[in-house]
């Protein structure tokens, strides 16, 4: 289930992303590194059309090879944001795999790295609506192109990088569904 409206313009969809980014990933501090790419817009938001898997991987190669090809000054990371397709989180971790496979044969890993983000997404051993499975989800199924250097720089300037999944559960469970549900950015299918 999405918490966003299907989208009428990629602009909407880029909107309701950079506010989940503000508002949560920053807001909550889930991610203590994307405000410093944030303020730097440093960040490349490109939206996927693409209903079938060939269409979307043509999109994530085009990315990455951009991401690749860019200076990190410019771009440092992308989200690629998927508002039509992969709306089943099965069906997104069976493509997130595939996108693995991409990255491999194109020769990025040890470069570039995928992270995921999903309306829908579920840790293992985890029910549904477990407040943990909120640090990763989003409006839109995403797929974080990141560079492997920027994280290693990011995590040697936080000393306390390997606490951050405990923090974030922290948090979360304080805030709660009724918490996380009030959040600007968390729009219901009723309100579509």
């Amino acid at each position: 289930m999405s918490t966003a409206p299907l989208p009428r313009s990629d602009d909407e969809v880029v909107a309701l992303t950079q506010a989940w980014l503000e508002q949560a990933v920053i807001g909550l501090n889930l991610c203590p590194f994307a405000k410093s790419v944030h303020v730097k817009k440093q960040i490349r938001y490109k939206v996927s059309r693409g209903l079938e898997w060939d269409a979307l991987a043509q999109d994530l190669e085009q990315e990455l090879a951009l991401l690749s090809a860019s200076a990190p000054e410019d771009i440092d990371t992308t989200l690629l944001i998927v508002p039509l397709a992969l709306d089943d989180f099965l069906e997104y971790n069976d493509f997130l795999d595939w996108a693995d496979r991409i990255l491999a044969r194109m020769g990025l890993q040890g470069e570039l790295q995928i992270a995921s983000f999903h309306p829908a997404y579920q840790f293992a051993d985890t029910e549904p609506d477990d407040i943990e499975n909120y640090s990763n989800r989003s409006p839109f199924p995403i797929l974080h192109l990141l560079r492997e250097s920027s994280i290693d720089r990011a995590v040697a300037a936080y000393p306390q990088a390997s606490a951050i999944f405990e923090k974030n559960m922290a948090t979360l469970r304080k805030l709660g569904l009724t918490g996380w549900n009030a959040l600007p950015f968390v729009v219901s299918d009723r309100q579509a």
